[in-house]
């Protein structure tokens, strides 16, 4: 596991998943292009992760099934075609078509960040995960700022169509660049998805840590689908000033590498309580955030650091429990994640049209609770008992 490897695994994590968020700084002007309701524009993010949580349970296991430098360069190719068509396509029915497209190919992330599991030392696999996962998470952030900028300047148009043409360039270099490692199942496919269901009822830390991590992620999506309605209502930006305040969530998960660290000096537990707790208290400078900027940008750094670091403290705790299972357990554990993120979606723009950026916060804090309240009952009590 070489730094240019690491590299390579971390950049193409965030480009494969940042396909799926392009869109939310755009939300407010498909509005306007495609004269459709606030509701439904929310739908875009929410039927694109809904497509990627089908890649999640029917893709992402043949990563312990099939050879992966060949599976991981067929979907980043995949990607690319998907994102062509959302930006050749005339309505918006056919970009909503084209991004639960997206959404099922997009998992190449999913399949890299196991591999960098395998292929990493046990005494650096949580490092090497936070690194990957960062590349991940902060491709979901600055796919904000580079939609924003890019759609600000040449249209909504040329951001899918350059975001294909670097998915293409990357499954190049996968081909070329990625070791070829043997499977570590066989069997049919039918007894590898069946084999997913099995790990999830065998593993109690997994559901445990699935729960909290799409609790966690409902809150993240929520601020994030509709965030570029309050920045356009109440502080009047556009598109390219939109995009730019995925930098600030960004910051936030760079800080979020300091979870794979503690998860390897042992303190994964305290860590994961630590980082839930942050995201509560987030929301609260988020709710002042709707009349100030300042506390606005302070929710916003608290939430993704907390949801970025719980995340990274859950997939170092997951990938400890079966060797030979990551990609599996990577599929029951990120399956919750994103059905939790489409929920948080949905959600968001439902609250946002009925209380506007009052009832997101509300949302967003009761769900962060939730999963404060799930990691005491399981994780914290362990903590006392220890």
């Amino acid at each position: 596991m070489t730094p240019a490897l690491t590299a390579l695994m971390a950049v193409g994590s965030g480009l494969s998943v940042a396909s799926n968020y392009y869109a939310q700084p755009l939300l407010a002007l498909f509005v306007q292009v495609f004269h459709v309701s606030i509701g439904h524009a929310g739908l875009l993010v929410t039927c694109s992760q809904i497509g990627y949580i089908c890649g999640l349970v029917f893709l992402v296991p043949l990563g312990d099934r099939l050879e992966r430098r060949k599976l991981i360069t067929g979907t980043a190719a995949l990607t690319s075609a998907g994102l062509l068509g959302m930006g050749l396509a005339p309505g918006f029915s056919l970009l909503l078509a084209a991004s639960v497209c997206v959404g099922f190919t997009s998992v190449t992330a999913q399949i890299l960040v196991p591999l960098a599991a395998h292929l990493a030392t046990p005494e650096r696999r949580g490092r090497t995960v936070s690194l990957v996962m960062s590349g991940l998470l902060l491709g979901i952030l600055l796919a904000r700022t580079f939609a924003g900028l890019i759609a600000d300047g040449a249209g909504w148009r040329a951001v899918y169509l350059l975001a294909s043409g670097l998915m293409a360039v990357f499954a190049l270099l996968c081909w070329r660049l990625l070791p070829a490692i043997a499977p570590t199942s066989t069997g049919s496919y039918a007894a590898l998805l069946g084999s997913v269901a099995r790990l999830f009822g065998q593993q109690p830390v997994l559901r445990r840590r699935a729960l909290i991590g799409g609790l966690n992620f409902a809150a993240f999506a929520a601020l994030w689908t509709t965030l570029a309605f309050l920045l356009k209502k109440e502080y009047g930006y556009g598109e390219a000033a939109i995009g730019l305040f995925g930098l600030i969530g960004a910051a936030g998960a760079l800080c979020a590498q300091a979870a794979g660290r503690l998860s390897d000096a042992g303190y994964n537990r305290q860590a994961t309580g630590g980082f839930i707790l942050l995201g509560v208290l987030g929301w609260g400078l988020l709710w002042l955030g709707g009349h100030s900027q300042i506390a606005l940008v302070g929710g916003i750094l608290l939430l993704d650091l907390g949801v970025q670091g719980t995340h990274i403290s859950n997939q170092s705790a997951i990938y400890a429990l079966d060797p030979a299972a990551r990609s599996r357990l990577t599929t029951c554990y990120m399956s919750s994640y994103f059905l939790g993120g489409a929920a948080g979606s949905a959600l968001g723009a439902w609250a946002y049209s009925a209380a506007e950026w009052d009832g997101v916060c509300i949302v967003g804090a009761a769900v962060c609770v939730l999963a404060l309240l799930r990691w005491a009952m399981s994780e914290g009590l362990a903590l006392r008992r220890a």
